[in-house]
């Protein structure tokens, strides 16, 4: 995945909401989410990438979610490292706390291509990645992470948390709108890209939030939003090499009530694209 922008106790109805885009070749295999159980008896809800079996971003049953981007390096990159879309999977199913599994996670992931990582429940939140600090805590607010760095401002994380900033601030329960916050085809001005070692022309096609060509680009998009009374929505569309939408999958179920520890939004909304964290996101 390479863009998802997260909502912590911002919300006056949801205690999370994500909003995220995967990128990827469309010659990659893969399948929209579902729900679906992995080789450790895990069962989670995801996309699944058939190529190697993992997922880019997953839900399960009691609440916990944890999603993955790549670090742009490709001066690193290592063709025979394992598969990143494992790690996801692997959080999903740790008993121990976010925190605690996505530090003892990332601690032995030298061999892996650079990655950011995500996990969390509706209780607390961390970051982890193995291009940088092990584990940190998520705060109440906006967070985004691309290919990147947490929160690092490259042009279209900047638009895609200025979106959702907006979204929470003008106070609609209805997850529509993020749909054109992910859909933003906006390409960044020349002295805005960043430099990674790719060519310009390629890091100016993969700057916008919404990316469309023959070969690679956005191949779905997708809304997580966990409400403070349990209720989970999980939305994915999924597009074609033109950008064009070829399918949608609704998931709505309740988290276990032994999993309901939802924080209390005490955040006034705000349409700062990255609002001032008042405590640590937990209960």
């Amino acid at each position: 995945m390479c863009l998802a922008v997260i909502a912590l106790d911002a919300h006056p109805h949801y205690a999370v909401v994500i909003a995220a885009n995967r990128d990827e070749f469309h010659a990659r295999p893969s399948v929209p989410a579902h729900w679906w159980t992995d080789a450790r008896g895990n069962t989670l809800l995801s996309g699944r990438d058939l190529e190697h079996g993992g997922t880019w971003l997953g839900v399960a049953r009691n609440g916990r979610f944890a999603f993955v981007t790549n670090v742009r390096e490709p001066d690193r990159h290592d063709p025979g490292a394992p598969s990143r879309g494992a790690l996801v999977p692997a959080l999903l199913g740790d008993p121990r706390p976010p925190a605690v599994a996505l530090q003892a996670l990332v601690a032995g992931a030298h061999g892996y291509n650079g990655f950011n990582l995500v996990a969390a429940d509706t209780a607390s939140a961390a970051f982890g990645s193995n291009r940088g600090p092990h584990c940190v805590p998520l705060e109440r607010g906006l967070h985004g992470v691309s290919n990147a760095g947490l929160d690092t401002p490259w042009p279209k994380l900047v638009r895609a948390k200025a979106g959702l900033a907006r979204w929470i601030a003008a106070g609609d329960d209805a997850l529509d709108p993020l749909w054109q916050v992910l859909a933003d085809p906006t390409r960044a001005a020349d002295d805005e890209l960043p430099d990674t070692g790719l060519p310009r022309a390629r890091e100016r096609l993969l700057s916008s939030p919404f990316i469309v060509s023959e070969t690679y680009g956005t191949r779905c998009s997708t809304l997580v939003a966990i409400a403070r009374d349990g209720d989970v929505q999980f939305r994915e569309r999924s597009f074609d090499a033109a950008g064009a939408a070829s399918g949608e999958v609704v998931f709505r179920f309740r988290l276990d009530q032994s999993a309901r520890s939802i924080t209390q939004c005490a955040m006034p909304a705000s349409s700062n694209t990255s609002p001032r964290a008042t405590k640590p996101y937990r209960a």
